[in-house]
């Protein structure tokens, strides 16, 4: 018996799940990234006050402490550019909410599932995902 062929539309479901997979896993990724940390927020002008105070430090400090700094002074950076990307997030939120339902009803995953992962309520209401589902 010869191996049967894909329809055109099988092909296209197919496809069509895999880019629904993507975009969720980039949204879910996000949160993660972004997850809120304990203790008091800082503000991008609290980091940038740390890392002048950083650079200061440096003129004075033993080589090894300047290591220290150095590392303190990436972290910092990566922060402040982290603080950024909060507009990127806003884009994969807009693709995640075009895609969560049909992806939940594929998957059969439900809105206590996307909760535990840290999808907020509101989001997941504009997705068209209720507590029943």
């Amino acid at each position: 018996m010869p191996p049967r062929k894909m329809t055109a539309d099988h092909k296209r479901k197919l496809a069509e799940g895999r880019a629904d997979g993507r975009v969720v896993k980039v949204y879910l990724d996000a949160i993660e990234q972004n997850r809120p940390r304990r203790g008091r927020r800082r503000t991008p002008e609290s980091i940038r006050k740390r890392m002048a105070a950083v650079e200061k430090e440096m003129a004075s400090a033993s080589s090894l402490r300047r290591l220290q700094l150095v590392q303190e002074r990436r972290d910092l950076e990566a922060e402040l550019a982290g603080m950024s990307a909060g507009k990127e997030n806003t884009k994969a939120e807009g693709a995640f909410v075009r895609v969560a339902k049909r992806y939940s009803r594929r998957k059969g995953i439900a809105y206590a599932s996307w909760r535990e992962l840290g999808v907020a309520p509101e989001v997941l209401k504009r997705a068209g995902i209720g507590r029943g589902n």
